[in-house]
């Protein structure tokens, strides 16, 4: 059963602006492999990070490895949504032999942590930026927190809620001592598959 924790974040203007900056960045790595996708067809996560990382991080070395690899995560689920699920209008069986649309991402998509990227300990909050760790007091219940150290992590997604308030989301699974967890696999998708496309992701057919 999974488990899912909604914490907004009262950041300061300065905390506000290292959240933007890096929300901003996270999306340009997006958009920089979008195209490799459309031209490969390759959106397997472990496919796709042997095919582009290396050429990622040198172009974003301020990002961070880790959180380049949870941006190739991100470009993975958003095409399985857009080119994988069948209620979309761009599912690979509809589109037949035409090119790929191009996807492209807006600076307002979410950004994906992990426990490399984000810790929570006796209430206090770490957490990547572009210019060092942001820390954050939240007031979170004892149990929630135990949860967070006890529960298997799938998904930690920062986004900016339409009153333009950052909030995290912490999607938290039960663990089953008998699943093993594929090698250099941090992120798995929690989120309900959904074939509408994402309000942060403009597709762009192409002829």
């Amino acid at each position: 059963m999974n488990l899912v924790l909604c914490v907004p974040l009262h950041a300061s203007p300065e905390q506000y602006a290292r959240l933007q900056a890096l929300q901003r960045v996270f999306a340009q790595v997006c958009n920089a492999l979008a195209p490799l996708v459309r031209q490969t067809r390759v959106w397997n996560r472990v496919a796709l990070h042997h095919l582009a990382y290396r050429q990622l991080r040198e172009q974003f070395p301020a990002l961070g490895s880790q959180m380049v690899c949870n941006a190739i995560y991100s470009v993975s689920r958003t095409c399985r949504k857009v080119y994988q699920h069948p209620d979309s209008p761009f599912n690979l069986t509809r589109l037949g032999n035409r090119p790929l649309p191009l996807l492209r991402f807006a600076d307002s998509c979410p950004v994906y942590f992990d426990r490399h990227t984000l810790s929570l300990k006796s209430g206090q909050l770490s957490m990547f930026t572009l210019d060092g760790r942001m820390r954050f007091q939240l007031a979170l219940h004892p149990e929630d927190e135990a949860a967070f150290h006890s529960r298997k992590l799938r998904e930690i997604v920062l986004s900016r809620r339409v009153d333009g308030v950052y909030q995290l989301a912490f999607w938290l699974a039960e663990v089953d001592s008998n699943q093993t967890k594929p090698a250099g696999a941090e992120l798995e998708a929690a989120q309900p598959e959904q074939g509408e496309i994402p309000e942060y992701v403009m597709v762009e057919e192409t002829e």
